[in-house]
């Protein structure tokens, strides 16, 4: 309990950081239907913030080393304000695009910063009780972030201003804790081959988990707004996803640990086709269907990282883990984006029902793939735990520990 109350101004600081880098995806696609952006526009804003992402997750390490834990926090911070603020500075969508990519190298930055800082300070004994608030404070700053979308105005400086103190808020629990700021930890190398080479399966999953995540986070608002959604029932469309991906975290977990989870993933996407269908079908229900059919996707979709990602580690030595883990955030950048603008630009071409025959798409390629993996090699015996894996830098790997189970019966 001690050392968790010692992390609290950590934690604190991640919790600021998801209201304000949660808030601004679907303010800005809400802002730019206001300001008559097209969907494609829109959709690049969504693409720039997850090359921004990719940028920081690559930079961060080395920043640290250069300055330090504390300031390239604050730089990360300052970067991520500053485009926040700009945005009705300058009304325009490429530039709008740029600003995300500073709001994108924010978020990866301080998540790196605050992970590194953690892994300094847990032990094996402390790691799991860590992580599991760590995940906690993540999950509720995503889903409070989505639902500040129900009164932030569109469009509106004040708007972007409060996302941007939030953002500069964030820099006060860490910079003023006690504790004494960790050695800075070598960064991994990125070898986006290793993640091929343990598992394709793995690496076509997070490619598609990307597909999922991205493209309903930065896009789904104008799926919203398209069906008729005003923007508080936006709120709890996007929010109705995040939680029944929390829900899902725990029996998922427990399935992928007893079965095969190459069935897993491939059942999750049979699902994923399954609620995307349902998704399409309950834009003619009302709003109560929508609402259930997006927490449905979440429940289906969100949870294939991490098995992905536990797969992938079933081959993996422990010398291989920490880079292994920035391989599979690697294709999952990749993935975030692409996906935003390919969904917007079908939205716009096709009516927004595509958003889910694209994604049904990617899942029903997923199966294929997974059922032709299954004729190559089994699955190994010796396993390792599900753990719920944050798509948040390259180097939570260090921080989640993972280890080998028994082999099972």
């Amino acid at each position: 309990m001690r050392l968790l109350i010692s992390f609290a101004a950590l934690f604190l600081s991640v919790l600021l950081l998801q209201l304000s880098s949660g808030g601004v995806g679907p303010l800005d696609v809400l802002s730019g239907l206001t300001l008559g952006f097209t969907k494609q526009e829109i959709g690049l804003l969504g693409s720039a913030h997850f090359l921004g992402f990719f940028i920081g997750c690559w930079w961060a390490p080395r920043l640290m080393g250069s300055v330090g834990h504390s300031r390239a926090f604050a730089a990360f911070t300052a970067a991520g304000a500053i485009g926040l603020m700009s945005h009705m500075l300058l009304i325009d969508a490429y530039a709008w695009a740029l600003m995300r990519v500073a709001s994108g190298m924010c978020v990866a930055g301080c998540y790196t910063v605050i992970e590194a800082w953690l892994q300094a300070k847990v032990t094996n004994e402390t790691r799991g009780r860590t992580m599991g608030v760590y995940r906690v404070v993540d999950m509720t700053g995503s889903m409070a972030a989505q639902m500040m979308i129900g009164f932030l105005a569109p469009a509106s400086y004040v708007s972007y201003n409060l996302l941007a103190i939030l953002c500069c808020a964030a820099l006060i629990p860490l910079t003023l804790t006690t504790v004494r700021q960790p050695e800075t930890p070598a960064s991994p190398r990125l070898r986006p081959s290793l993640a091929h080479t343990k598992s394709p399966l793995a690496a076509a999953a997070v490619l598609v988990a990307a597909l999922s995540s991205a493209s309903f986070r930065m896009v789904g608002p104008v799926y919203g707004t398209e069906v008729g959604l005003t923007n508080d029932q936006i709120a709890y469309f996007l929010t109705a996803f995040v939680f029944g991906g929390a829900l899902a975290q725990i029996p998922v977990g427990w399935i992928a640990d007893k079965y095969d989870r190459r069935w897993v993933l491939i059942w999750l996407s049979v699902a994923a086709i399954f609620s995307s269908a349902m998704t399409i079908f309950a834009a003619e229900l009302g709003t109560l269907g929508i609402m259930l059919t997006a927490g449905l996707f979440g429940l289906t979709t969100f949870p294939i990282y991490s098995v992905a990602a536990a797969h992938a580690h079933d081959f993996a030595s422990d010398d291989e883990r920490v880079e292994l883990s920035a391989a599979l955030m690697f294709y999952f950048a990749l993935g975030a984006i692409a996906a935003p603008y390919a969904a917007s630009l079908l939205i716009e071409t096709y009516g927004p029902q595509a958003l889910f025959m694209m994604l049904a798409a990617g899942h029903f390629l997923l199966v294929a793939f997974g059922l032709m993996r299954m004729r190559v090699r089994a699955s190994p015996v010796d396993r390792t735990r599900y753990i719920y894996s944050p798509r948040t830098s390259f180097t939570i790997g260090r921080l989640i520990g993972w280890s080998r189970t028994k082999p099972r019966k």
